[in-house]
């Protein structure tokens, strides 16, 4: 199994996954033209062979592309009903050629591959994180969680590798310049985890082989602070990265 981030952050998500045989692209906040050239970078494979693109919510940051991704590359986009409402009203997606809905909590199967949906509590009309499944390997896609829901510690603890968010230092929200309203947010059951939480989650993660530390903020956390505060709750055995908002990361393996 190979994974990259071709970005995240609040100016746009998308993560790759391959395995088995079965490209697997999640989230459609960048532009196409991005998409396609930094995967062909990176991994040398053409986007128009992704088996399946997999949208997590109906926030823009993760959603925006998906119609120029179906039309423009052919990729089945697969979403639930409510999250597709939501972002057809407010995103205008355009014509959707090839549309397979699923139900947040199920289980879709892609070629020899398992994808594992599982609801989250973040504000979006009907979110999902998703955990990829090749029979041998178990790689966790988890941001935009909204809070540390009890499901969640057994899920990390069952994967190999994880893309999870780190989205706020605790201290920079507090002090930062966001307005009162948009802290309670970001920090609500609806909103994002702090540096700390995603440490503390990852405490469970016993047979990780790496974290990829996902969606930051750029005005409410630094990609220096989130590694120290994780290696002051992990120690330094676990490997731990961190996804760029603004370029790809290297391929991770398991």
């Amino acid at each position: 199994m190979q994974a990259i981030s071709l970005q995240s952050g609040s100016n746009g998500n998308c993560i790759y996954v391959e395995t088995s045989g079965v490209r697997l692209l999640f989230d459609a906040g960048i532009c196409g033209s991005q998409a396609e050239r930094r995967l062909r970078e990176v991994t040398g494979r053409d986007i128009r062979d992704v088996d399946a693109l997999i949208i997590s919510h109906d926030h823009s940051d993760h959603v925006k592309y998906a119609g120029v991704f179906q039309r423009k590359f052919g990729i089945p986009v697969y979403i639930t009903p409510q999250t597709l409402a939501k972002a057809e009203s407010r995103h205008r997606l355009g014509k959707l050629h090839e549309v397979n809905c699923f139900f947040s909590g199920a289980s879709l199967r892609i070629g020899s591959v398992s994808v594992h949906s599982i609801p989250t509590p973040h504000d979006g009309a009907d979110g999902s994180v998703f955990i990829v499944d090749s029979g041998r390997r178990r790689l966790g896609i988890l941001t935009d969680i909204g809070h540390v829901f009890p499901e969640l510690i057994t899920v990390v603890s069952s994967l190999d590798g994880v893309f999870l968010e780190s989205n706020y230092d605790t201290e920079m929200l507090e002090h930062g310049q966001y307005p009162a309203f948009l802290k309670r947010r970001i920090k609500g059951d609806g909103g994002h985890l702090s540096n700390t939480e995603s440490a503390e989650l990852l405490c469970w993660g016993g047979r990780l082989q790496w974290a990829c530390l996902a969606h930051l903020s750029q005005d409410n956390n630094d990609p220096r602070l989130a590694l120290k505060t994780h290696r002051k709750i992990l120690g330094n055995k676990l490997p731990l990265h961190i996804a760029d908002r603004y370029k790809p990361t290297g391929i991770f393996r398991l």
